[in-house]
C-alpha cells in the first residue's frame, strides 16, 4: 500500500491543518494557476508549490507512478497544442522569431517555446498541491470539517468515499495491467509511445466496470445503514480550525489577490518579454 497514491499520516504542520484549510488552499492555488500566463508568478507558484511537497514529507513511492502518467499526458497535450496551433504564441505575444523549420508549414519559434513553456508550469505548479491534498488529508476528518462549515454530511461523505477508493482504483489498475501484460499485451517502456498509450486503452472498461460494481457494494451498504435519513449527525472524526489553519487560509487569500493583480495590471494575463 506504501506504493499507492492515498493518506499517510504524518507529524507535519500540514498534516495537521484541517482538511477544510487544505480544500480551501487547493482550490484558490488551482484557479489561480488555470487563470495566469504570468511566468514570474508562474515561477514563484512553482516554487511554493515544491517547497511544500518538500515539507509534507511525501515519499517518491507514493507519487512517482501518478507522476509518470501526468508526464506522458503532459508531453501528449504539449505535441497536440503544437500540432493543432503551431503559431499560437506568435498569435498571443505578437512577434515572431522563427529558430528551426521543421517540415511544411511547421517552424519552430521562440513564441511559441515560451508559450507551451508557460503551459507546463502551470501544470507543474497545481501538480504538487493536488498530490499534497491527497496524502495529507484524512477522508474521515476532511468529510467532518465540510459539515462544520455547512456543507451536508452527504456531499461530505461523498468527498470522504471518493478520497479513500483513491488506492483501491490504482490497485485494480494494477491488476488488470498485470494482467493484460500476461495476456501479451506490452505495456513496459519495451513498446513505442504510440502502442503503449494504445494498448493502455485497454485497462479503461475493466476499470470503469470493477469502479461500478464497488460503487453498488458501497451504495446498498450504506442504504441499509439507513444513510441519509437524519439531516444531521455526528463524527468520530473532526478537526476545528486552528491557529496555523487560519494564518494559511489568509496567506493563500492574499497571494492569491496578489498574484492576480500581478497578472492583470496591464490588462492580459500573459507576460510578455518580447
Amino acid at each position: 500500500m506504501s506504493r499507492l497514491l492515498t493518506y499517510a499520516p504524518k507529524d507535519t504542520w500540514i498534516h495537521r491543518l484541517s482538511g477544510v484549510t487544505k480544500l480551501l488552499f487547493f482550490l484558490l492555488w488551482s484557479v489561480v494557476g488555470m487563470l495566469t500566463y504570468d511566468t514570474r508568478v508562474l515561477l514563484v507558484m512553482l516554487l511554493c508549490s515544491l517547497v511544500l511537497y518538500k515539507t509534507s514529507k511525501t515519499e517518491w513511492k507514493q507519487v512517482g507512478t501518478i507522476f509518470k502518467f501526468i508526464l506522458l499526458f503532459l508531453a501528449l497535450n504539449l505535441f497536440t497544442i503544437f500540432a493543432i496551433s503551431p503559431y499560437q504564441g506568435t498569435e498571443v505575444y505578437g512577434t515572431r522569431t522563427d529558430l528551426l523549420h521543421l517540415f511544411w508549414h511547421y517552424t519552430l519559434t521562440k513564441e511559441q517555446l515560451f508559450y507551451e513553456f508557460n503551459i507546463m508550469l502551470k501544470y507543474f505548479t497545481v501538480i504538487p498541491v493536488v498530490l499534497i491534498f491527497i496524502v495529507t488529508t484524512n477522508p474521515s476528518e476532511f468529510a467532518a470539517s465540510l459539515n462544520r462549515i455547512g456543507i451536508s454530511y452527504r456531499a461530505g461523505y461523498a468527498v470522504a468515499i471518493a478520497l479513500r477508493y483513491v488506492p483501491d482504483v490504482q490497485h485494480d489498475f494494477t491488476k488488470i495491467k498485470h494482467a493484460q501484460e500476461a495476456r501479451g499485451i506490452e505495456m513496459s517502456s519495451k513498446a513505442n509511445l504510440l502502442t503503449r498509450l494504445k494498448n493502455m486503452s485497454t485497462i479503461i472498461f475493466p476499470l470503469i466496470f470493477s469502479s461500478m460494481d464497488r460503487i453498488d457494494v458501497v451504495s446498498n451498504a450504506m442504504e441499509l445503514r439507513g444513510f441519509g435519513k437524519n439531516k444531521k449527525r455526528t463524527w468520530y472524526s473532526g478537526k476545528p480550525l486552528q491557529r496555523n489553519d487560519y494564518l494559511s487560509i489568509v496567506f493563500v487569500i492574499v497571494f492569491c489577490v496578489s498574484a492576480l493583480v500581478v497578472t492583470f495590471y496591464d490588462g492580459s494575463r500573459f507576460y510578455n518579454p518580447f
